[in-house]
C-alpha cells in the first residue's frame, strides 16, 4: 500500500495512511515519510500498537537518537519509570502511580505545557520527536503545535530584517522559571546553562525560513532582558495565533512525529489528579548548531 496524507490544518499537519509503524519501514516507506515532514512538520500515524522496543526501532530509521551526558530533566536517572532511549511524559511515577500534585518532578514537567521545541536548550537541538500514546485520559490532554515557518512567512518585512540577525539564549532555567519553578540545585544550573540558537533559521531540505520560538529562549544578546522577554513574548503570540495552530486530541495507539525546526508544540491540561496520561517520546538527534548558520 502506497504512503498517503491527509492534511488537517490549513498550513501544515497530515494524517498518514499506509505505514505499519510496528515494523520497519522500507526504504521507499523512509523517504516519502521524511517528503511528508519537509512539506507537513506534524505527521499522524493512526492505530499503531507500538512497545517501547518498537517505537525504539521505528525511530533509528530516520537517524541516530538524541543523546548528551548532561540531562534535559530533574529526575535522576535510577528514578526513572522506563527504559533508556525513551522519555517518559507521563503522570506517573517510576511505581506506576500517579505523582502527588507536590512532587519536585511533576512541577517540572509542567513546564511542557507551554510552548516550546525539543532541546532547543542543547547546543544541538533536536531533529525529530515521535511521541506515542499508551493511556489516554477521557478529556483534555490535546498536544499543539505551531507552524513557524507559515508564523514567519506573515511578519512584516520590517520584522523580518531586524529578528535575522539575532542570537537568543535558551535554557531550562528560563522555561522553568516562567511557571514559577525556580528551586534549583547548583549542579541542575550548570547542566542548565544557557545555550545560544538564532531566532531565524532555515530548513536544510525545504529552505523554509522559521522563527525559531521556545519557552526555553530567555534572552537576545545585545537586548536588556526586559525588553528582549516582552519581544519573545509578542512574536511567540503572533506564532500561535489560531491559524498557524493544530490541536492534536489523542487517541489510544496513536504515533505524532513532528520536526522541532519547524514547529513549536505544547501539551494542554487534563485531570491530572484522577486520570493517567501516559505518552512517551522518543527524539533524533540534530544535524547542525544553529549558531553555526550565517544569517543572510
Amino acid at each position: 500500500m502506497a504512503v498517503s496524507f491527509r492534511q488537517l490544518a490549513p498550513t501544515f499537519a497530515a494524517e498518514v495512511d499506509g505505514v505499519d509503524c510496528t515494523k520497519p519501514p522500507a526504504p521507499d516507506e523512509v523517504a516519502a515519510i521524511e517528503e511528508g515532514m519537509d512539506r507537513y512538520a506534524v505527521l499522524i500515524f493512526r492505530d499503531q500498537k507500538l512497545d517501547d522496543a518498537r517505537q525504539i526501532a521505528f525511530t533509528r530509521r530516520f537517524g541516530e537518537l538524541e543523546s548528551y551526558t548532561t540531562p534535559g530533566h530533574i529526575r535522576r536517572h535510577e528514578e526513572q519509570r522506563l527504559g533508556s532511549g525513551i522519555a517518559d511524559f507521563s503522570n506517573l511515577d517510576k511505581d506506576g502511580g500517579i505523582m502527588p500534585a507536590d512532587d519536585r518532578v511533576w512541577f517540572f514537567k509542567l513546564g511542557d505545557r507551554l510552548w516550546h521545541s525539543d532541546s532547543s536548550f542543547r547546543p544541538v537541538p533536536a531533529k525529530y520527536s515521535l511521541l506515542s500514546g499508551r493511556v489516554i485520559p477521557s478529556c483534555g490532554g490535546n498536544t499543539e503545535f505551531a507552524d513557524m515557518r507559515a508564523a514567519y512567512d506573515a511578519l512584516d518585512e520590517r520584522t523580518k530584517a531586524e529578528i535575522e540577525p539575532l542570537v537568543c539564549l535558551h535554557s531550562l532555567i528560563y522555561s522553568r522559571a516562567a511557571i514559577g519553578f525556580t528551586e534549583l540545585t547548583e549542579a541542575e544550573r550548570a547542566a542548565f546553562r544557557p545555550v545560544r540558537q538564532r531566532l531565524v533559521r532555515t530548513h536544510p531540505v525545504a529552505g523554509r525560513k522559521s522563527l525559531f520560538l521556545s519557552a526555553h529562549a530567555g534572552a537576545i544578546e545585545g537586548w536588556t532582558v526586559p525588553e528582549a522577554q516582552i519581544f519573545l513574548r509578542d512574536l511567540t503570540e503572533h506564532a500561535t495565533q489560531p491559524g498557524f495552530v493544530y490541536s492534536h486530541r489523542w487517541r489510544i495507539g496513536d504515533l505524532v512525529m513532528w520536526d522541532n525546526r519547524q514547529t513549536m508544540h505544547r501539551a494542554r491540561r487534563f485531570d491530572d489528579r484522577a486520570e493517567v496520561r501516559d505518552v512517551r517520546r522518543t527524539t533524533l538527534a540534530g544535524d547542525v548548531a544553529t549558531i553555526e548558520q550565517a544569517a543572510d
